[in-house]
């Protein structure tokens, strides 16, 4: 394997992840807590969906784009540079800005501009990496979304009275880590100019047809139920402690980053030998079934778990299956593909069913949560964890 490459690809991914879901885990919660404290609940879902919304929009579109770049500097490199910026700027307005509407903007900013350089650099593992090797490939990619976690946590806490570092800290790391990725990355530019970019086009950016490609349309509606699971306990934690556990304010971000390092060290564990195994094996369905079952597990712990130490236990449960599920499902993805000329639009198509639970999940929380409390938003989590296992049977050619 190209060790060089695909260590600058895992600082990258790092360094991406970090900079986007600190926020989305810890920092904007307390940042909204702190400028709106009455109606924190009903301002972050707010703010999560509306970016959740241009994720949607953006992480498909964009790579459309960049199959089609045609510059000197290749296809994905340019949106990559490009969205470390940009996010730089979103998250220095979230942390600079004294209202709940501008922290809109500078979240919105900021998730067009991640999503960006989410969608080039997941391009970069069909463009770069063999199928044999992608089970390891995701198994970084998906520890890298756990450790990022991890930092993002001691980020949150030991910031915690200067909020602009909070933000710009992790933003500075990616904009230096996907540079260094970028410097290096073998992007060969687009050698013949593409048909123009048509209404058509455009729309066939958010679409692929499930009856042309039904593996690809189970593998997007297995990812779509277990992301939209696992959305609502990483947007609701900082709220659930105090609900749950009667946690005090000033101890709300100690406990949340210490229920998130217990999750994230349990994820490192399994995602990288996880994805070892699977390339070993040649087999993806069976790791991505057990995946989700674990983490189904987890959800059903949590929505039950009375005290601190019941919550750690669930925990260490939906950290181990996050850990499968994150070294693996990406790479039957990549396997599941119509088209190889069409790698950054597919797996954008893929990425909405990232980025829509992040936006349906803050949207019906509100309701779930005067209908049945806690209890039931994350019973309702688990349940969609359930359903992504049973479907993912469903694909047909990959083991």
């Amino acid at each position: 394997m190209p060790l060089g490459l695909i260590s600058r690809f895992t600082l990258a991914s790092f360094a991406t992840w970090l900079a986007l879901l600190t926020p989305v885990v810890v920092t904007l919660a307390l940042r909204v807590q702190q400028i709106d404290p009455a109606n924190k609940e009903r301002s972050l879902g707010l703010i999560l969906g509306v970016g959740a919304f241009l994720a949607t929009v953006a992480n498909p579109l964009i790579g459309r784009l960049s199959d089609r770049t045609m510059s000197r500097f290749g296809r994905r490199r340019p949106w990559m540079i490009g969205g470390a910026l940009g996010g730089f700027v979103g998250l220095a307005i979230i942390a600079t800005v004294p209202s709940i509407p501008a922290i809109m903007v500078g979240w919105a900013i900021s998730q067009l501009a991640f999503n960006a350089l989410l969608a080039a650099l997941t391009a970069t593992i069909p463009d770069q990496f063999s199928v044999a090797h992608r089970g390891r490939v995701s198994g970084l990619f998906g520890l890298t979304i756990q450790g990022s976690l991890m930092l993002g946590a001691f980020v949150a806490s030991a910031f915690v009275t200067r909020p602009v570092l909070q933000f710009l800290v992790p933003a500075t790391i990616a904009i230096a880590a996907v540079g260094l990725f970028c410097v290096r990355l073998p992007d060969r530019p687009l050698t013949r100019r593409p048909a123009p970019f048509s209404v058509r086009e455009f729309l066939g950016s958010f679409w692929v047809n499930p009856k042309a490609h039904p593996n690809f349309g189970w593998a997007w509606m297995t990812r779509f139920l277990a992301l939209f699971g696992t959305a609502i306990p990483q947007a609701y934690l900082v709220y659930f402690l105090p609900d749950r556990l009667g946690t005090s304010p000033d101890r709300v971000a100690g406990q949340a980053a210490a229920l998130i390092m217990i999750s994230s060290l349990c994820t490192v564990a399994v995602a990288g030998p996880g994805g070892w195994l699977s390339d070993r094996m040649g087999r993806r369905k069976p790791f991505v079934v057990g995946a989700a079952v674990l983490i189904g597990v987890g959800l059903f712990l949590i929505a039950t778990g009375p005290t601190f130490a019941a919550l750690a236990v669930a925990e260490v449960v939906f950290g181990l299956g996050n850990g499968l599920f994150l070294a693996v499902d990406l790479a039957l993805i990549t396997q599941v593909l119509p088209d190889p000329e069409t790698v950054g639009k597919d797996l954008g198509v893929i990425n909405i069913a990232n980025a829509l639970p992040q936006s349906l999940a803050p949207a019906i929380a509100p309701a779930v949560l005067m209908m049945g409390g806690y209890t039931l938003l994350f019973s309702i989590a688990a349940i969609s964890l359930l359903l992504a296992a049973i479907l993912v049977t469903r694909i047909k050619g990959v083991r």
